[in-house]
This record gives C-alpha cells, structure tokens and sequence, in this order.
C-alpha cells in the first residue's frame, strides 16, 4: 500500500490506527482510492472532523485545493437515496433528544455519509435497517453529552407534553423535578430499551412504528418497553418499606 500511495508506511499507519497528528486531505484521497472508497462522502466527514478538531477553514480548504474529488463518486447509490428519504424525518426526530438543532442535522449528516462509505456490508447485513439504526445510534452517541457513562436526556424534559400544559410556575417547577428524575432514570436503561422508550414515549412513534425503524420484530419492541416500565417504575415508585407488614 506504501508504493501503491507513495506514502511512508508510518504515515499511513498512523492514519489507520487514528493517532498522530490530524490527516491532511490528499492522504486521505489517496488511501480511499486504493481501497476503492467513495471519495465524496469521506470528504463530508474529513471535513467536519477536521473543523471538530480546530483546524481552520484556511488549512482544510487549502488540503482541498491541491486535491480535485474524483467526479465519479459525487452522488450515492439510488437505493441509499431512496432509504434515507424514507427514514430521514424519523432519526432526526430521534437524534433530537440528545442534541442541539445544529448537531442533530450534522449527526444525520454524517451518519448518512457513514452509511455511504458502507452500503455494500449493509446491503449484505441480515435487515439493512438495523444495521443503519447502529450507524445513527452510534453517530448520535459520540456527539451526545454524558453524565456518569449516561447519555444526557435532560434537554428533553424541557419539551414534554406534560410540562407544557402546567399553567402555575408550582406545577411547571413540579413537572419539571419530575421530568427530570424520570428522564435521569431513563438514561440508564440498556441502549436497546432505551431507543424504544424514547420512540414510543418521547418521539410518539407506534409500537409498530418503532418497530419499523429499528430493525426488529414487534415482539422485541413490546418487551423491551414492558422491561423498561417495570424499571423506571422500580426506580421511581419503589415499595415502600413498611408495605405489606401489619401494625
């Protein structure tokens, strides 16, 4: 590969084990050619990756310049096209949740390139739609907050149906610490239960809904939600202690 990109071979090690200092563009290109990559989407995400790490717009478009994209990679697969027109609307609404307006579309973004870069191993996975909800759930994950190994979903109690009803600042306030202890509950349910829980109760989504941009029978997505209320229901309306014992 080293005398294919004429590139030394600590340089593209360094690039393929992702340490070092950050790619210029035209190695990249190069390595993306040998191994026969869509140079279009790769580019998208080389971009902002690089914005991400500071560098300034001055120096990534000067990588750029000296590089021309090749124009046979400047458009997606029609079926890819025709996937993400059917399931845009749907994980934005769930990326939502755990980013702002601007992350939430660059997530998407992304992860539709991402899923580009891999069409062919999706179009071979077993359900093309689970195997693109792990790219968007991956995606959305590396640019959502945490706290304590949680995803942050506090952002989301702002936006509930139920805090918006509340007409005094007591029940707003009320709701609100409600919400919120609902939503850290939530936070800590396995990531299978909690993308059901926050399609079906945050997002409105059907259970068949759910199960439809998931990837995964019926069945799965009405116990997971079964497992998830016995949960939260555990952690917020424990027993009490004296329940049960007489006087």
């Amino acid at each position: 590969m080293s005398e294919r990109t004429r590139f030394a071979k600590s340089k593209l090690s360094e690039l393929l084990r992702g340490v070092g200092l950050y790619p210029r563009w035209e190695i990249v290109l190069s390595l993306s050619t040998e191994l026969q990559m869509p140079s279009w989407p790769l580019y998208h995400l080389w971009r902002r990756a690089a914005l991400e790490a500071h560098k300034s717009r001055e120096w990534v478009d000067g990588c750029s310049e000296k590089t021309t994209l090749t124009a046979t990679s400047t458009a997606p697969p029609v079926d890819h096209r025709a996937f993400r027109e059917l399931v845009t609307e749907n994980y934005c609404r769930y990326a939502q949740v755990f980013l702002t307006d601007n992350q939430r579309d660059t997530a998407v973004s992304d992860a539709f390139d991402i899923l580009w870069l891999r069409w062919n191993e999706a179009l071979s996975s077993p359900d093309i739609r689970r195997f693109a909800w792990q790219v968007l759930r991956t995606t959305v994950m590396s640019k959502a907050p945490f706290v304590d190994g949680c995803p942050e979903l506090a952002s989301a109690a702002f936006d509930t149906v139920a805090l918006q009803s509340q007409t005094t600042v007591t029940d707003h306030m009320n709701q609100l610490a409600e919400s919120l202890e609902l939503f850290t509950a939530m936070s800590r349910l396995p990531d299978h239960r909690l993308d059901v829980m926050v399609l079906r109760r945050l997002c409105g989504f059907t259970p068949e809904e759910a199960s439809t941009v998931l990837g995964v029978p019926l069945a799965a997505v009405q116990s997971d939600e079964r497992h998830a209320v016995r949960f939260l229901e555990s952690v917020l309306c424990p027993p009490s202690e004296t329940e049960g014992n007489t006087p």
